[in-house]
């Protein structure tokens, strides 16, 4: 039998705040690694020849968290996407930030409109970002679309015509660190039929070797589909 192949990775990042309580340092700081982590898994994701990632940056339910920390995660993120795009840009990426960005800070959400346009004609691969993003949110808000466009019949196939990212493939592997064994709401409508693969590894941890070991568990798998 020929082996799956993954178009579509899905990664989520946990395990950020105990790595860095681990080694006696703050959150804060290991949130900066869990930021260095995910470039170097772009650059692995390339020489994959993974055509589409998919990073769980930000729920919708992180806002609950102290203002101190939310803070420093907008500011980082807001310093990648204005630092960090130019070599993703170099490289080819066309990078997609999905979810309810009209509740951003302003100066994150010009970030986030600035890198879109910047490499929105890149065609090597798709990093795409979940930020302040909730797979039941999206649904909820593609349903919204619907109504205000008083669409009388929709399909599966039309639905995904109101998500986030309409051309978003389905996710072929989920990948959660940390050993958590939940989803938490990602890719919702994407993951109906994706293979799961969950590690103890803590996010800032995660290496190379863990992707490969991860991509050859999922190639042993045979995927029916429901068939």
């Amino acid at each position: 039998m020929k082996k799956p192949i993954l178009r579509h990775l899905g990664i989520i990042m946990d395990g950020n705040r105990r790595w860095a309580k681990k080694h006696g340092l703050s959150a804060l700081f290991g949130h900066k690694k869990g930021y260095e982590n995910i470039l170097k898994l772009g650059d692995w994701c390339l020489e994959r020849g993974i055509a589409v990632l998919t990073v769980f940056a930000f729920s919708t339910e992180n806002w609950d968290r102290s203002k101190h920390e939310v803070s420093y995660l907008m500011n980082l993120l807001k310093i990648g996407l204005t630092k960090d795009i130019k070599l993703m840009h170099q490289k080819g990426i066309k990078v997609q930030i999905i979810g309810r960005l009209s509740q951003l800070p302003k100066n994150l959400q010009t970030a986030c409109s600035a890198a879109m346009e910047l490499t929105k004609k890149n065609t090597r691969a798709i990093l795409n970002i979940a930020l302040n993003y909730g797979g039941q949110a999206e649904i909820i808000d593609g349903i919204n679309k619907i109504i205000n466009q008083k669409v009388s019949k929709v399909t599966e196939e039309s639905f995904q015509d109101y998500l986030y990212d309409p051309k978003m493939p389905p996710a072929d592997l989920i990948i959660r660190t940390s050993g958590e064994q939940r989803i938490s709401g990602f890719l919702l409508w994407h993951a109906a039929y994706s293979e799961f693969y969950f590690t103890e590894t803590l996010w800032p941890d995660f290496s190379e070797k863990d992707l490969d070991k991860a991509l050859a568990d999922y190639a042993g798998r045979q995927r029916r589909f429901g068939k």
